[in-house]
């Protein structure tokens, strides 16, 4: 497991490309003018990860924030989703192309079925699953996405997937926060060389004022923001925060300059509810 020390550093996915170790997420970014802002903003900070989804209608903003930055596309990691209505194999392909075209760039980083059971495919899900992984597999054989793995699949749904796919994912997104570790979600991930990202690091605010938190943050004069995401880091996983404050955006950026030791690390564990999850991948009206 590799620790990232520094907003340049990369892990490496299981077929070699580098990914970088941390990445801004835009989930609710808005789709104008004050969304391409605050991805300049993360852009021009440092980050060159970059996480969109289908869903969140915001990939033109996305596109367009790589265009007017000064950065070379190939610098910037990509990374799209295949939203649940877009399952099946030829509905990926073509939902894939629509992210292309919205985007406007030749070739994902990395794309991703977004969610394991999609609403009424609760007993067949698998099959489905399986027909866009091969949708999947076809966009990665021909170079189209430089990488491709999913979001949310706990372990029952990997081994399903697994059962009949030429190639392992190389990512899973899930959700992961101090008081939800996922922790036998990721052993698995790890077991079978799959990068875990985190989305909802922060636990989309909810652990901010988290006691335990808030003394380790004034142990290392840090805020709790910034030591969920070293906890994170320490932990081998990629955090995509999100923020459209120029101010939060760098803050969240600056987690390279101390450590946490092996007591914040056991503290912070004692924080962990398994099941304390924001939205269920088997449920996702759950909240």
């Amino acid at each position: 497991m590799k620790i990232i020390t520094s907003p340049g550093d990369t892990q490496r996915l299981s077929n070699g490309l580098p990914i970088p170790g941390i990445g801004y997420g835009t989930y609710l970014a808005p789709d104008d003018t004050s969304g391409t802002r605050s991805i300049l903003d993360a852009l021009e900070a440092g980050y060159r990860l970059i996480d969109t989804a289908s869903v969140y209608g915001n990939e033109k903003t996305v596109g367009r924030a790589v265009r007017e930055s000064s950065i070379p596309r190939e610098e910037i990691f990509i990374t799209s989703k295949v939203w649940n209505t877009d399952q099946g194999y030829e509905s990926t392909l073509s939902a894939f192309d629509a992210s292309l075209n919205r985007l406007e760039t030749d070739y994902l980083d990395l794309y991703l079925i977004h969610w394991p059971i999609p609403a009424g495919y609760e007993k067949d899900y698998r099959d489905l699953n399986r027909e866009t992984w091969k949708a999947m597999e076809r966009l990665y054989k021909e170079g189209q996405a430089r990488a491709i793995g999913v979001s949310n699949f706990l372990p029952r749904h990997l081994e399903a997937l697994m059962e009949q796919a030429d190639t392992i994912p190389m990512v899973n997104q899930l959700e992961i926060n101090p008081r939800y570790h996922q922790t036998e979600a990721v052993a698995f991930c790890r077991e079978h060389g799959i990068l875990v990202e985190s989305w909802g690091p922060l636990a989309r605010g909810g652990v901010l004022e988290e006691p335990v938190l808030r003394r380790i943050a004034d142990k290392h004069k840090k805020s709790v923001a910034q030591i969920c995401l070293r906890w994170e880091l320490q932990r081998g996983i990629v955090p995509l925060p999100k923020s459209v404050h120029a101010d939060r955006i760098k803050a969240n950026l600056d987690v390279f300059g101390f450590s946490l030791d092996g007591e914040d690390m056991a503290l912070i564990d004692t924080l962990d509810a398994p099941g304390h999850y924001s939205i269920h991948p088997d449920h996702l009206s759950e909240e």
